[in-house]
């Protein structure tokens, strides 16, 4: 018998009949609900279908499930102002630094590491990793409310970068240890899990602030503080559950930016979800192909030149060609139509947005040592 007997669970799409939501996304979201103590699973409208369990989806808990946070413990996006004096994308791509390798030892960017690195962890530290993280210099573009832009320093015309990175092999590390003996089953000591997981948070806040320096000093600027960070694969507790966050943002009263593609804005939203989302918002725009479907569909339409400036007039700075082609722009969700989900359901209202000039997705082919993905 269980442990948490519980009614049934209940399951929320926080999305408009006309989005794009797999119904393989909304499957693994009652699948989800049927799982032990498991009380109320929200999608969010960037919601697709993940490994196991679907992304962007906020579950509550009586019980604490680390398949359903994933690998990426602690992934999330930042916003750091930055102040340039001439922007030319072109230029300014050319001396992006390579974020496959870990910073020298002598880099300045490791001023910002004050104290421990939280589980001992050096690998990987300052790398911005695969899939869709990136590191961005963007502009922001149209202000919806000017005096809560005003109250983060923000006015249109301002450039920031925009860090999407997580904890690297450290979270992969803590996932496996967990799975090679329990399978996609509970922690049987969740506190022990949870100290784990929360070193994995901290390491990737710190990581998007390493790869924020790393690229303010490569442009000749200051590195600065972040005006938002918000990790968006993590486990809050809550009133005594467990409230699991896969590709979901804390949405409670918190500032946070959502993440288009590197060929569209991104939205920066002051996010008020009540219980009945998960206390969430979206993440970004939601993948609407696979991989492989992203691949296929590109290698048909577009050339590797076409992807590499992007429709806003932006530069991407990316040697993978297979990576170009499944992180096109069309591979993903229009924002617009996430953004208005979350605006006509009361989640979030938007503050601004950030109209990508560079995105780094990983270093262009014979720029220093590849490092590890």
């Amino acid at each position: 018998m269980s442990q948490h007997p519980s009614p049934k669970a209940t399951v929320a799409v926080f999305a408009s009949p006309t989005s794009w939501i797999e119904s393989d996304a909304v499957a693994q979201c009652h699948q989800v609900a049927a799982l032990d103590g498991m009380r109320h699973v929200a999608g969010m409208p960037d919601l697709h279908p993940g490994k196991g369990a679907p992304i962007g989806a906020a579950m509550l808990s009586a019980v604490l499930y680390p398949f359903l946070v994933g690998s990426d413990i602690g992934c999330g996006i930042a916003v750091f102002p930055i102040k340039l004096r001439r922007v030319v994308p072109e230029k300014l791509a050319a001396r992006f630094p390579d974020l496959d390798r870990e910073p020298d030892a002598d880099d300045p960017a490791w001023d910002v590491a004050k104290g421990d690195i939280p589980a001992g962890h050096v690998e990987g530290l300052g790398t911005v990793g695969r899939g869709n993280h990136f590191a961005e210099l963007a502009r922001i573009g149209t202000v919806f409310e000017p005096e809560h832009a005003n109250r983060l320093g923000l006015d249109a015309g301002d450039l920031v970068l925009v860090v999407h990175s997580g904890s690297r092999g450290l979270g992969e590390r803590i996932l496996r240890a967990h799975t090679e003996v329990h399978g996609a089953g509970p922690a049987p000591d969740p506190g022990s899990y949870l100290a784990l997981h929360d070193d994995a948070v901290r390491w990737g806040a710190l990581n998007r602030r390493l790869l924020a320096a790393r690229v303010a000093h490569a442009l000749g600027a200051e590195p600065t503080e972040p005006i938002v960070d918000q990790c968006h694969n993590l486990v809050e507790v809550r009133d005594g559950l467990y409230l699991h966050r896969k590709g979901a943002a804390p949405g409670d009263g918190r500032d946070v930016l959502i993440a288009g593609t590197r060929g569209t804005p991104s939205y920066l939203v002051a996010g008020h979800a009540g219980a009945d989302a998960g206390h969430s918002v979206a993440h970004g725009a939601g993948r609407k192909m696979s991989r492989a479907d992203a691949l296929r569909r590109g290698r048909a339409k577009h050339t590797v030149e076409e992807l590499r400036r992007t429709p806003v007039g932006s530069v991407v700075v990316c040697g993978d060609r297979q990576l170009l082609f499944e992180e096109a722009p069309t591979a993903y969700k229009r924002i617009e139509q996430v953004i208005a989900d979350l605006v006509a359901h009361g989640l979030a209202t938007p503050v601004a947005t950030t109209v990508p000039l560079v995105t780094y997705k990983t270093a262009e082919v014979g720029k220093g040592r590849r490092g590890r993905s």
